[in-house]
């Protein structure tokens, strides 16, 4: 007898769900996207336990009869493909009639449904791929799927199950998906008996998206439109530059009504807000992209999320081209390429065109003001003069001494991230036995004389000697500083015995706030003051669990929070040691990255991700002027701190130019 066997249609079956069924989240997707197919207006879905206890989604669409709801758990029964041609120019979600006879397969299946054309409904019971009863039950014009404990059968595939809240998340944001590619249906999701998603049919999409971020992300879309004839056609919103996020998790993507996880519209989009955001920070985007049937193949994945084009390269390029027009719409908070072209076209324009509003760094923090780094065309051409004759004229004066050529090659470039214009500038000190020098006075005074000890400009340092070195823990951990200045109101100068160090105002007030957050977390509740009138605002969709997972925590370090109707937030109070100003944003910040953070680590991570937070926004800022005696408080603070010498996020915090580095630097080594 040969070794070769059919397979029985049970195993066949659970090998199936390995593909289909990977969570809960996949079993959702097949209902939501059979319940489309059939024409629902309205989808409820209801889940206990992440889904693995219980998967209900009922709709409103067409039903189906006995014969169909019996024939429907069958592999490969399905009533939208007839022949290949039909695959070829497929319109609808599902297709394969694979999903129902997989998912009751691994799991207690219960179909309730009905036509309109039908007096009373049909029940049907599976479990495990066996049919236990089929019978007669009331029921309105749709289906209802109830799908109880998933892999009941397969206890090695359920502990391969994410955490509850994971599991949430997927449920959350798959609802989520779909909403956004139908606004003109309704959804609803609750879980464990609480509503987590309501939404009601909208007119358009922006209306939709109301619905599901609220007003604040409403502000900041900028319309998508264009295309390419016989390529695709792009439709839907991104954000101005202005409104960014730390993950990918607020980028929905859509091919012919479809939501697909797509590697090369990620990289359309990445690719159109090169020149605008920094790298580590992301847009949010809702794009929808249609294109002809027959230039793209949807049956390559088993779940259908990943797609492939006939012609990807130029998929591709009217994506990001549909991008960078969108970008170039104006905006009271982001500049346009047509202003930084006038600009360069009127030699007396007043400044030099700079991004109009604070930058981001890509580790999430705010940057100097950007108002701060724009240069006067006047002062540019003052500069110029400085440069000229810099070898010839003296100034005595008793001021710090800076001297500023304009040369290419070794300028610092201020750009403007919105006009991709540039400013140069760059500042290099030179020494003087005992007169010193301000940038102000070089402008004020161009023609003054510069009294040198040797007839040209001090050739630049070696490239290796520039750069000082990150400092260890053990170098400073019993070390005494004694602070000498301040550098740019930002950083700290400071001297020990082993030569000189730089440090970074901004992180180690934030390292010194962390510590204090932490251990105050452990021994009593912090402080608050009360907001003279709350301020509200809508969570995401999304948002909502990562909210319950960390509102206790939140509570003990100061904040006062009432979850009222829906998904609004109203904040009371906040802790006394912050700005009250900065609280909703301090709040979305700390909910996106317990949101990004994929919700299945422990309460000690949020500790700590909430501390790092309330630090950061708490600490003093760069451009900030502080007095010696401050300083000299923030070091000796610092050095009593877990980790002196990196910030919570991971930066340097002090930068260290040894006596050795300096003696080679003037080659007397």
């Amino acid at each position: 007898m040969g070794k070769i066997r059919v397979l029985a249609d049970n195993l066949a079956n659970q090998i199936a769900a390995g593909e289909v069924v990977e969570r809960p989240a996949s079993v959702a997707k097949e209902l939501i996207e059979n319940s489309l197919d059939a024409g629902a207006k309205r989808i409820f879905i209801e889940i206990e336990a992440g889904g693995r206890r219980l998967l209900k989604i009922t709709d409103d669409g067409e039903g189906m009869n006995r014969d169909d709801a019996i024939l429907a758990f069958e592999r490969h029964a399905t009533s939208k493909l007839r022949t290949l041609e039909d695959l070829n120019e497929i319109a609808t979600l599902g297709f394969r009639g694979e999903a129902l006879a997989s998912i009751s397969s691994v799991s207690r299946v219960e179909l309730t449904t009905k036509t309109v054309n039908e007096t009373a409904g049909t029940r049907v019971a599976i479990e495990g791929g066996k049919l236990l009863d089929v019978k007669d039950a009331p029921h309105p014009t749709g289906t209802t799927l109830a799908i109880r404990d998933l892999f009941f059968n397969v206890p090695a595939r359920r502990k391969f199950l994410r955490s509850e809240s994971t599991e949430n998340f997927h449920l959350i944001n798959l609802v989520t998906h779909y909403a956004l590619a139908r606004p003109e249906i309704a959804f609803a999701l609750t879980n464990n008996g609480r509503e987590s998603l309501r939404v009601t049919p909208a007119r358009d999409l922006r209306e939709r998206a109301y619905q599901l971020f609220g007003a604040d992300l409403i502000e900041s879309l900028l319309p998508v439109s264009g295309g390419r004839e016989f390529v695709a056609k792009i439709s839907g919103y991104i954000s101005a530059p202005r409104e960014r996020r730390t993950s990918k998790d607020a980028q929905f993507f859509f091919i012919n009504g479809r939501f697909v996880r797509d590697k090369i519209i990620s990289r359309a989009l990445t690719e159109g807000f090169r020149a605008v955001l920094p790298h580590g920070v992301f847009p949010v985007a809702l794009l929808f992209v249609e294109i002809p049937p027959g230039e793209v193949d949807v049956n390559v994945h088993p779940q259908k999320t990943e797609v492939r084009f006939r012609r990807p390269e130029a998929v591709r390029e009217v994506i990001s081209e549909a991008i960078r027009e969108a970008l170039q719409i104006p905006d009271a908070h982001f500049q346009t390429s047509n202003s930084s072209n006038e600009s360069a076209r009127n030699p007396d324009s007043q400044t030099q065109n700079v991004t109009p509003q604070n930058q981001i760094s890509s580790d999430g923090f705010r940057t100097q003001n950007a108002n701060d780094l724009t240069l006067r065309n006047d002062d540019l051409n003052r500069l110029n003069v400085v440069e000229k004759s810099f070898t010839k004229q003296t100034i005595e004066q008793n001021e710090i001494d800076f001297v500023i050529p304009l040369n290419d090659e070794n300028a610092v470039s201020f750009e403007s991230q919105a006009t991709n214009q540039t400013a140069f500038a760059n500042v290099e000190t030179v020494k003087n036995d005992s007169n010193e020098i301000t940038i102000g006075d070089l402008l004020n005074n161009p023609k003054s004389e510069i009294q040198s000890p040797q007839s040209n400009v001090l050739p630049p340092l070696d490239s290796a000697a520039k750069i000082p070195k990150a400092v260890e823990i053990e170098q400073v951990a019993s070390n005494s500083m004694r602070v000498l200045g301040q550098l740019r109101d930002s950083f700290i100068i400071a001297i020990d015995r082993e030569g000189m160090l730089l440090i970074d105002q901004h992180v180690a007030h934030e390292r010194i706030l962390f510590d204090k957050y932490r251990k105050r977390e452990t021994t009593r509740r912090a402080e608050s003051q009360n907001l003279l009138l709350p301020e509200t605002f809508d969570l995401t969709p999304a948002q909502v669990h990562a909210f319950d997972i960390v509102q206790n925590e939140l509570e003990e370090n100061g904040f006062g929070l009432m979850r009222l109707s829906g998904r609004t937030v109203a904040i009371k109070a906040v802790p006394a040691d912050l700005p009250a100003s900065g609280a909703k944003n301090l709040l979305k910040e700390i909910l996106e990255t317990v949101d990004a953070e994929k919700r299945g680590v422990a309460r000690e991570n949020w500790r700590d991700t909430i501390a790092a937070s309330l630090a950061c926004h708490a600490a003093v800022k760069i451009n900030m002027p502080l007095t010696n005696e401050k300083m000299q408080w923030m070091i000796d603070a610092l050095l009593k701190t877990s980790s002196p010498t990196t910030c919570p996020h991971g930066r340097p915090v002090i930068l260290r130019l040894t006596m050795r580095d300096i003696e080679r630097t003037f080659h007397r080594t």
